[in-house]
């Protein structure tokens, strides 16, 4: 059967760069949504990658360029279809947003008659997750923030569970769905999805991008796609149900002593928070027992900010 994206059929064992037209700016410059699709010899699983729904978190759009380079038509079984830059208006004003300051990752499944994210959300539907048979969609933490890399994912669903456990990020955690997210409405359609997130807006982050590099690759190769998978993670992954985020108690500057990937115990001292005279107004305990994976890159801190995000391990140390 064809496989076609935008009207163009893509035979088998080829590679093709798409751009899809979305809209045009008020200059009446036209904006396109970039897709890369390589195809192998033979059918088999299709896997979406993509990246920057949010437009100020680029990681991800090397991840899809470092794929670019090392995914072969002749050495693939089935089709990846790579979109770099879902949010191409966010990338260009280097936003999370859309002009209109919806967030696309909100906007899903969209409408073809709907505001700006909501076509966009539409269009990407139409052509990108119809047509595949499962996904990673690629992100970071939001501004001022930093995440360790982790996956998150319905770790209900058993083939999702398995993708998850692949990809090798030193965390796993079991994750619902949010209302209008990609994830929901490729889930819906019975897709199983990965939700990467690691690193920072704006900034590339070498070790959470070569693990997402990795990542996809150990996907690929469990989904029977590639006989060359990367090495196994050097850790293996541990799954976390329940993650919580510590807020600040009190306004002030925040001075941490902890890092990502540190495990900590309940009343476990993290760091203070000080006045600009130096005293000390808060001191920052954490919760529960856990393992810390994202957390607040701007000291400056009101009170009730979120400054640290823990996955919670009962026992973690013991």
């Amino acid at each position: 059967m064809p496989f076609k994206i935008g009207g163009t059929e893509i035979p088998p064992q080829t590679r093709q760069h798409l751009e899809l037209p979305v809209a045009r700016l008020p200059t009446q410059t036209p904006i396109s949504l970039p897709i890369t699709v390589i195809r192998g010899p033979e059918d088999g699983p299709i896997l979406w990658v993509s990246a920057a729904i949010h437009g100020d978190e680029i990681n991800g759009v090397e991840i899809v360029r470092r794929l670019m380079d090392v995914i072969h038509p002749h050495q693939l079984r089935g089709t990846v279809i790579m979109v770099p830059i879902v949010n191409v208006f966010g990338f260009i004003e280097q936003s999370r947003y859309l002009p209109d300051r919806r967030d696309l990752n909100r906007s899903f499944p969209g409408s073809s008659r709907g505001s700006l994210a909501s076509r966009l959300a539409s269009l990407f539907m139409k052509e990108v997750v119809s047509q595949s048979t499962h996904g990673i969609d690629l992100h970071t933490a939001s501004d001022h923030r930093v995440n360790l890399p982790q996956i998150r994912a319905n770790l209900e669903d058993a083939e999702t569970h398995r993708c998850a456990i692949a990809f090798g990020a030193p965390v796993v955690i079991h994750s619902t769905t949010r209302d209008g997210s990609l994830r929901q409405a490729a889930t819906k359609q019975g897709i199983p999805v990965l939700l990467y997130e690691a690193g920072e807006a704006l900034r590339f982050n070498p070790q959470a991008i070569q693990l997402g590099v990795e990542g996809v690759l150990r996907v690929m190769s469990a989904l029977g796609m590639s006989d060359h998978p990367p090495n196994a993670a050097p850790v293996p992954p541990v799954e976390a149900r329940k993650t919580q985020w510590m807020r600040s108690p009190q306004g002030g500057i925040l001075l941490l002593d902890v890092e990502l990937g540190q495990p900590v115990q309940k009343r476990e001292k993290l760091g203070v928070i000080v006045d600009v005279f130096g005293n000390v107004r808060a001191t920052v305990k954490a919760p529960c027992d856990g393992l810390i994976i994202g957390m607040t890159q701007n000291p400056l801190v009101n009170q009730g900010d979120g400054i640290v995000h823990l996955a919670r391990f009962p026992n973690l140390l013991g």
